[in-house]
């Protein structure tokens, strides 16, 4: 096995692309992501999610985004363009103060977890997204 910045690498892992501006629950979602078998990509901003999308999106699997960002977009406007480049893209997104918008601004098939979530739920949500192909309306604690 081939060892890479101190990790074993068995096979190739699917990359979740992760869009989170503070810098401590990057490094939970980090973690439970790579805990539950999936490789992460970190944006911080929306701006920098929307440019590796447009990039490569075929190099990510899943998209993870909080909604409420630094800068000129929010992660409702990151999944719209996800969805733009792949209409089946999946989405989970991440909120403490916006889960009342997910019926209108949220794409459709996608799941949303409200803060605090158990790091457990969110590689649920993920795996299920990725693994049914649809998503369940909403997941919260």
């Amino acid at each position: 096995m081939e060892l890479l910045a101190g990790r074993e690498k068995v096979a190739e892992l699917p990359i979740v692309l992760v869009v989170e501006d503070d810098p401590e629950i990057q490094a939970i979602v980090e973690d439970a992501l790579e805990e539950g078998g999936y490789e992460t990509a970190i944006a911080a901003s929306a701006e920098e999610a929307v440019t590796l999308l447009k990039g490569n999106v075929s190099k990510y699997r899943a998209l993870v985004t909080d909604i409420n960002l630094k800068g000129t977009m929010d992660g409702w406007q990151v999944a719209k363009q996800a969805r733009l480049i792949d209409p089946a893209f999946p989405v989970v997104y991440t909120t403490g103060a916006a889960a009342d918008l997910w019926p209108s601004h949220g794409v459709p098939n996608s799941i949303l977890l409200e803060k605090p979530f158990a790091p457990a739920q969110l590689v649920t949500a993920v795996s299920q997204l990725l693994n049914a192909g649809t998503a369940s309306p909403s997941i919260s604690p």
